[in-house]
């Protein structure tokens, strides 16, 4: 079955769109300070959307955790991030304790047993 013209059009009109852009952003990469004010403002929005994606998750969960008390969530993160800057910044002892007092929490609630 041999592929019908528009299909074999199609098909070079999105690589070469996709090309441009790929190409472009080649060259222009090489003129970037990766240290600069530009993109230092751009890891400053990505971290901010990441926290903002991550807050939502807290404060307005779906599924199961959207059944457990926000108290509980937020003494769980409470606990995570004290865990993570007194202990040294180690990111798995953060999550460690935040969930382990979020199981405490339900377990001691009778939602959840261990």
């Amino acid at each position: 079955m041999e592929p019908s013209l528009p299909f074999v059009l199609a098909l070079i009109a999105a690589f070469s769109a996709s090309l441009v852009w790929r190409v472009l952003g080649v060259l222009l990469a090489t003129r970037i300070d990766p240290q600069g004010p530009l993109m230092r403002w751009f890891a400053c929005v990505a971290y901010a959307m990441l926290a903002a994606l991550v807050a939502g998750y807290f404060v307005l969960p779906g599924g199961a955790l959207g059944a457990t008390p926000i108290a509980t969530r937020l003494a769980a993160l409470a606990a995570a991030f004290a865990a993570y800057f007194l202990l040294g910044r180690r990111i798995a002892l953060g999550v460690a304790l935040g969930i382990a007092v979020f199981l405490a929490f339900e377990a001691a609630s009778g939602r959840f047993m261990l």
